[in-house]
């Protein structure tokens, strides 16, 4: 009973999702037959090239980091374990700027826009060394803020902006009773924390970012949904988590009235690349609450997830750097693994049978990547 609720609440949240950011998760592949069936073509051009990947420290990243190793070991390269680096935004950017580490698929733009102005010690900028490559998942990353459906209700919220400007309100949502409201935020080095910081800042907010492990805060989040206590939390799609808060029965969307700007309030390194434009989303008013100006507002930009690579690497290893463009990942799919994953103890083992099984079902999709990627290397 609980699995066939989950998964329930899964294709109703996924609605949501497919509406909000106008994908139909169509993917755009070569056909077979446009790809060389010479048998001249080397099916493993990638043999004897050593390939270090790293993947993001978010569990959400997890699943699509291995389904890239795959696909890279079928054209013969030698690449490494993705969870022995795992890593935030800001490691992530300078290690493959510096050669460290081949590429990563966990990019998350505009948020990470920011890395790529980050000066090295050789006075050159971090994006200097790198590529973006691909549409892994455009416009793919939906985020924004969660409140308790129940308190949200009773006491007319509809803007966060409303909880922190009003006393009471925000009296109701101190959880730790130091006087400042709370919002489960990010944790530190995933860049969503800094842009929270700025969007304090922006909008005038007095708020305290409660910051710690984030399915430690998903639980403690869903834990006060359901029992109808005051809770607001950042998240995101794809992944598993509005299974457990989700949209329209024990929490809602919540809007913001402003969108982050690039003016840097908060002071923080690099900050004008917080921006947030096109904040908007197109969710219904039984999963959103809406603004006073009728808009769900979410106040972030539907993210473009994507493979950012060190450009040396890209240059000198041309299947590769084709199979990183042809890849698209349907987002229902994604999200699906994601509960699969989520389901299971989390091990290495555990995601990689979930992507070979992913592989195997949509060998229609990899082989016609792997073809183009074998045709250009």
């Amino acid at each position: 009973m609980k699995s066939m609720k989950a998964l329930f609440a899964l294709l109703l949240a996924l609605a949501m999702f497919a509406t909000a950011c106008g994908s139909d998760d169509a993917t755009e592949t070569v056909d077979a037959g446009e790809a060389t069936e010479s048998t001249d073509v080397n099916l493993t051009p990638g043999e004897g090239v050593d390939v270090t990947m790293a993947r993001a420290d978010w569990t959400t990243g997890y699943f699509q980091a291995e389904v890239y190793k795959l696909l890279m070991e079928d054209l013969g390269y030698n690449v490494s374990e993705p969870s022995s680096l795992e890593l935030g935004p800001s490691l992530a950017y300078l290690s493959m700027s510096q050669g460290e580490i081949d590429f990563w698929v966990n990019s998350w733009y505009p948020g990470h826009l920011s890395w790529l102005e980050a000066d090295r010690p050789d006075g050159t900028k971090v994006g200097d060394h790198l590529t973006r490559v691909g549409a892994e998942m455009p416009a793919g990353g939906l985020q924004g803020f969660l409140v308790t459906k129940s308190v949200a209700e009773e006491n007319n919220i509809t803007t966060l902006d409303q909880i922190y400007a009003d006393p009471e309100l925000s009296a109701l949502f101190d959880n730790n009773g130091n006087g400042t409201p709370d919002l489960y935020g990010c944790p530190e080095s995933w860049t969503c924390d800094n842009i929270i910081t700025e969007m304090a800042c922006q909008f005038d907010w007095d708020v305290e970012q409660i910051q710690a492990g984030y399915d430690t805060m998903i639980a403690e989040a869903t834990d006060l949904a359901n029992a109808g206590e005051p809770m607001a939390i950042y998240t995101w799609t794809p992944s598993a988590y509005i299974t457990k808060l989700i949209p329209g029965n024990n929490v809602m969307w919540i809007s913001v009235d402003g969108e982050v700007d690039d003016q840097n309030c908060s002071g923080q390194e690099n900050a004008e690349q917080y921006a947030q434009a096109n904040a908007t989303a197109s969710i219904g008013e039984d999963s959103c609450l809406f603004n006073a100006a009728g808009e769900c507002r979410l106040g972030w930009t539907a993210a473009d997830i994507q493979v950012t690579a060190n450009t040396d690497f890209v240059d000198a290893n041309p299947a590769a750097a084709e199979l990183l463009d042809q890849v698209v990942m349907p987002l229902i799919d994604v999200a699906l693994a994601n509960v699969e994953q989520d389901a299971t103890d989390g091990s290495v083992a555990a995601i990689r049978a979930i992507a070979e099984r992913w592989v195997a079902d949509n060998a229609d999709l990899t082989n016609g990547w792997l073809e183009a990627a074998r045709a250009a290397g």
